[in-house]
């Protein structure tokens, strides 16, 4: 992309770093399966691809290519790909926080993230607190004069609470500390936290970016801002991605690359189909409580009314009893029973027994009557007749 002017969403996620391939003219990044290249002279890297490149986990052009593509949808200064999103989260707590920093973190954060920071920065020396993102006030009250990071879900995984970024962007910069955003369920389609204040965008990438429940995949898109100890975010982030060197392979990339280019359809076929849903749970005896940023009664509807362009493709709805959550669960034909999100097909899940099973116990253990849906692309009028027969 040569133009000046700034393009549409959907022109830069199948245009932004996916020139024409130079050898062969081919429209579709190639998928670049090597390990090393040759050099043109003892540390004269060729640089006919752009990056000049030696070994492919420091840089590999299909890699290169999806990272120019992931930072323009976030409209960020850089962007890094992982092997998974907890790869990509692992990368920003090692990379920006060391022993004796505090971080403030969702109390209904998902469940691998909490097991990430628990059990493996905990023991480093990084100490959390668990507060209300919903609320500025919490999030204050829960600043220390070590928070060096406030860690934010919006929505949140699973009770969809909504955060105010511009807000907590705001308030972490006021004591120094940066802002991170997992903006998975949102997707650069829907939100984009950067232009909001936040400093960094964390991703699944094997969720709404790769869309088809087909590769496994995580990514970082930053701010050009330090990292508060005189050092770049950028620099920081990039030389942890190397030397902890957890990487997607090429074709991984490509997979993610190609569900980028689609993204923007699929969020407004998965937000159609979930505002259906919805509908159709409000009128249901069983269900007692819905979870969707798109409802008035949401608690920060009008924040993310503000901040998104749509509301998503997830859902969380409370039942009766544990039992009924998870007789509904196992009675579904369409949304299929599995531990995922994203992607075109339907899925529902427990999440109190499969993706947040390791909170349990925590103060962030979720009810145990929830059911969370990700709503795929499917007729909705077939999605809302399984739910009808699996509620009974």
């Amino acid at each position: 992309m040569t133009s000046d002017q700034p393009h549409g969403f959907s022109t830069r996620a199948l245009h932004a770093g996916q020139e024409a391939d130079p050898a062969t003219g081919a429209v579709v990044t190639p998928i670049y399966q090597v390990s090393t290249y040759k050099q043109d002279g003892v540390g004269a890297l060729r640089t006919g691809l752009g990056t000049g490149y030696e070994y492919s986990r420091s840089g590999n052009p299909t890699r290169t290519s999806l990272e120019t593509q992931l930072a323009s949808l976030e409209q960020g200064a850089a962007g890094f790909a992982f092997a998974s999103g907890l790869a990509a989260e692992d990368a920003i707590l090692r990379a920006l926080l060391q022993p004796g920093d505090h971080v403030v973190i969702p109390n209904d954060a998902y469940g691998g993230t909490y097991r990430l920071v628990k059990r493996v920065a905990e023991p480093w020396g990084v100490e959390h607190t668990p507060a209300d993102l919903a609320s500025v006030d919490a999030v204050r009250a829960a600043l220390r004069p070590n928070t060096r990071m406030v860690w934010v879900e919006t929505p949140t995984n699973p009770l969809l609470t909504v955060a105010d970024i511009a807000a907590l962007a705001e308030l972490a910069h006021s004591v120094g500390a940066l802002l991170v955003v997992d903006n998975t369920f949102a997707t650069p389609y829907l939100q984009t936290p950067l232009t909001l204040g936040a400093d960094l965008v964390v991703h699944s990438t094997t969720k709404y970016a790769g869309g088809h429940s087909d590769v496994v995949g995580g990514a970082v898109v930053v701010r050009d801002v330090e990292d508060g100890r005189g050092g770049s975010v950028v620099e920081r982030i990039g030389f942890h991605q190397n030397s902890m060197g957890a990487v997607p392979g090429p074709f991984d990339s490509w997979l993610v690359q190609r569900g980028l280019k689609t993204l923007a359809v699929r969020m407004e076929r998965h937000c159609d189909n979930a505002e259906r849903v919805v509908e159709f749970l409000q009128s249901h005896p069983r269900v007692t409580k819905i979870l969707y940023p798109g409802l008035p009664e949401h608690r920060n509807h009008d924040v993310a009314a503000r901040q998104m362009k749509r509301f998503g493709g997830m859902i969380s709805f409370r039942t009766a009893s544990v039992d009924d959550a998870l007789a509904v669960c196992g009675a579904t034909e369409l949304f299929t029973l599995g531990e995922s999100l994203g992607g075109v097909e339907s899925l529902v899940e427990h999440p109190g027994k499969m993706t947040h099973a390791s909170v349990a116990g925590s103060l962030l253990e979720v009810p145990d009557d929830l059911v969370r849906l990700s709503v795929g692309i499917e007729d909705a009028d077939d999605l809302v007749a399984d739910l009808a027969q699996a509620l009974g």
